[in-house]
């Protein structure tokens, strides 16, 4: 234990955290968007595992990392679309379409893989981008400016999010259609109009942090995102359904991971400890979920489906 308690050690742990952090932080925002509408999406893992095998592939045939997160934005609008078609427009019960998304997710990305990969092949990985001058600070340069460019524009979200919701007419109406749609309407609000882009925008978030986590590893296996998308949901009622509270709930689960890598590289936990520990964020979701989620209102119109004609 006491090998982990040095500063080489714990700049490791906390650059590696806030660097985990990242994909639980962009799904999350997507999510807090898109149920701040009015609209649940229990399939953002499924979306996540699909701009992962969409970068990974992408940067495997054609080694372009931009052109690999221009897919995974793709990836997001198509499947955004396909759910607006689902919950907007045929009306279909938001949780069990959500599921047949991570459902469809999961069975695709493990049979594209077998058909056009077959065994896993290493690709380039993000490389830090350290910020000239604030880098070179001593244990904060390392621990908050030598990161990838996802990451800053990940925790750069947070407050264009946050402004983005609490001070502008898009949000104003994203709010009021989560809340009273029908009051929205009569206000000549579109409230499926309002819904179809947040929803757009909360599949490409999603898309973009399972690209994050095929770039960040440099490979892809079946269910790379091991419940990454389930636990940015339990996240986002973490957060109150506000950015700021999912960003601190990313960093609760990032630091929670890579705690456990880290004591795992150090061989302070092995063998059935090791497997035990491995467990902690699954563990942590399910606190999470026990003890806040019932301590905060939801957006009164969560999953409830809009219907003019009524």
């Amino acid at each position: 234990m006491g090998d982990f308690f040095t500063v080489s050690a714990l700049v490791v742990t906390f650059a590696s955290g806030i660097r985990l952090a990242t994909p639980f932080l962009l799904a999350s925002l997507g999510e807090t968007l898109g149920q701040r509408s009015g609209v649940l999406n229990l399939g953002v893992e499924g979306v996540m595992l699909l701009g992962a095998f969409g970068a990974y592939y992408t940067v495997l045939k054609a080694g372009s990392q931009p052109l690999a997160l221009l897919v995974a934005i793709a990836i997001g609008i198509v499947m955004g679309l396909l759910y607006a078609v689902v919950t907007l427009v045929m009306q279909a019960e938001q949780g069990i379409s959500g599921i047949g998304v991570f459902l469809f997710g999961l069975g695709f990305t493990d049979l594209a893989f077998q058909k056009w990969v077959g065994t896993p092949i290493p690709i380039a990985r993000l490389e830090p981008w350290p910020i000239p001058g604030l880098s070179d600070i001593p244990v904060i340069g390392e621990v908050l400016f030598q990161h990838n460019p996802l990451v800053y524009g990940a925790f750069l979200l947070v407050p264009i999010m946050t402004y983005l919701i609490s001070r502008t007419t898009f949000g104003l109406n994203v709010r009021a259609v989560g809340e009273t749609p029908e009051a929205a309407d009569t206000l000549g609000v579109s409230v499926n109009g309002t819904r179809l882009v947040t929803i757009i925008v909360a599949n490409v978030l999603a898309s973009l942090a399972g690209a994050v986590v095929a770039l960040e590893v440099g490979n892809f296996q079946q269910n790379l995102t091991a419940g990454r998308g389930f636990i940015a949901i339990a996240l986002v009622y973490f957060g109150a359904w506000r950015p700021f509270g999912a960003m601190v709930g990313s960093l609760l689960f990032g630091f929670v991971l890579a705690l456990v890598n880290q004591w795992g590289a150090l061989g302070i936990i092995s063998g059935s400890a090791s497997s035990l520990a491995a467990m902690a964020p699954a563990v942590l979701t399910i606190v999470v979920l026990v003890f806040i989620s019932n301590r905060v209102g939801q957006p009164a119109a969560l999953t409830r489906p809009f219907d003019r004609s009524n």
